[in-house]
């Protein structure tokens, strides 16, 4: 499988089939989910592709309404990662996409401030490849005001996912 494949397979093995994100379902049953490679070597031709990305998304038909961005061609660790989140932030607020776009962010190594890196609630952003998943401002909007607890969602996800452990979560990646 390639990059993008993978991505797409992990949606549906573990975010859809854990229910961890409630919204990610009918936009992807509906094919509104676009997964597009990154095969940028560095972080400016990435934040290139992100803009790309974003024109795509602004179409005055687009074919999708969110993209994830996989990053295929540069390995990052995670801390590198994190400094391409910061870019990637501050290249959407200097290009005036605040209150339009806002930005998901995943890592196979992803960990979360004040957690420790075995945690299995890390999972809910670990996906096999690096990737930026651009969502539209009002879609999040909406969203969050058709749910009825969006507070309980990362608790929710935190508690299933320890619960299933290492050896649970590695079952259904494989």
């Amino acid at each position: 499988m390639n990059p993008v494949e993978e991505v797409r397979d992990w949606i549906n093995r573990v975010v859809v089939a854990l229910n961890l994100c409630p919204f990610a379902k009918a936009p992807l049953d509906a094919g509104r989910v676009r997964i597009a490679a990154s095969r940028g070597q560095d972080a400016p031709s990435i934040l290139a592709d992100l803009l790309h990305e974003i024109a795509l998304l602004d179409d005055e038909d687009p074919e999708a309404d969110t993209t994830l961005l996989v990053i295929t061609a540069l390995s990052l660790d995670f801390d590198a990662f994190v400094e391409l989140i910061d870019m990637a932030e501050a290249l959407l607020s200097a290009a005036g996409h605040d209150g339009r776009y806002q930005l998901a962010h995943f890592h196979p190594d992803y960990v979360f401030e004040d957690a420790e890196p075995d945690d299995p609630a890390n999972h809910t952003n670990r996906a096999p490849h690096p990737a930026l998943h651009i969502l539209r401002w009002d879609q999040v909007a909406e969203a969050v005001a058709s749910h009825p607890d969006v507070a309980a969602i990362p608790e929710r996800n935190q508690a299933l996912l320890r619960k299933l452990g290492a050896t649970g979560i590695a079952k259904l990646r494989d």
